[in-house]
């Protein structure tokens, strides 16, 4: 039997140090130089456990802080259905209220963005005509779970009272129904998912190790005319997430 590398053999070291309670979620691991010289390994033996370890969320990096024993994470149930669309209530926020969790978000919106070549053919859109963008961090009790950015053509909402998706009177009750005010009628969407592993911003923001494993949704609402009227790259996380579709029958 071929001998097992030295990272994996100084992760189960770790492990086993956490399941007997040397250490607790909350602790703050020893240096790496310190849990190197206690192994006999070097530093970069000792960061590649690490790594492993926050992937499998046992560990959690801290950015200028440290390495800590994770606290135990449930991962979550998302939701993709046509039929909770037309709710009132936000569906993140009905996963989470049947997790037992508090659901919310975060968001930063920016109007008069060019749209990127990408985002302009998902629009049917010239590249660089003005989109309004909005970031969102999707919270688990307070704890970010899912990332989402959204583009919608300036000129659809422009002078209309959902130009911004999280401001004004209609703040925060979806594309669909935004829509609605302005007399748009969504009717359907297209949701294109893809496996990748998490990009260094992604794996800060989501608090997960870089590399880790994400699915990219790209997601495309349709007017009942079949215009584009919203895009946006969905990210969620597959150590803090579960993803479910419910697929609606016709009889």
């Amino acid at each position: 039997m071929p001998e097992q590398p030295p990272y994996l053999r100084i992760a189960d070291v770790l492990r086993q140090r956490i399941s007997g309670r040397e250490w607790t979620p909350g602790d703050r691991l020893p240096s790496r130089a310190q849990i190197a010289q206690e192994c006999g390994v070097g530093e970069n033996v000792v960061r590649r456990a690490q790594e492993l370890l926050i992937s499998q969320g046992v560990l959690e990096g801290r950015a200028g802080s440290g390495t800590y024993v994770a606290e135990p994470r449930r991962r979550v149930r998302v939701v993709r259905s046509s039929a909770r669309e037309h709710r009132e209530e936000s569906p993140f926020r009905a996963d989470m209220q049947a997790a037992g969790k508090r659901g919310g978000w975060e968001s930063r919106t920016e109007a008069k963005v060019p749209a990127p070549a990408e985002i302009a053919s998902r629009l049917g859109i010239g590249e660089g005509e003005l989109c309004v963008r909005t970031a969102y961090e999707f919270l688990a009790d307070g704890r970010p779970v899912q990332l989402s950015t959204s583009w919608e053509p300036y000129d659809l909402t422009a002078g209309t009272l959902v130009v911004l998706p999280e401001g004004g009177p209609h703040a925060g009750i979806g594309v669909v129904n935004r829509m609605a005010e302005i007399g748009i009628t969504v009717s359907h969407a297209v949701e294109q998912p893809e496996p990748r592993q998490a990009t260094a911003e992604e794996a800060s923001l989501l608090g997960i190790q870089k590399a880790s494993l994400v699915t990219h949704i790209r997601r495309t609402y349709y007017s009942d005319e079949g215009r584009p009227v919203e895009t946006a790259d969905i990210i969620v996380p597959a150590a803090l997430c579960e993803i479910v579709y419910e697929v609606p029958i016709s009889r």
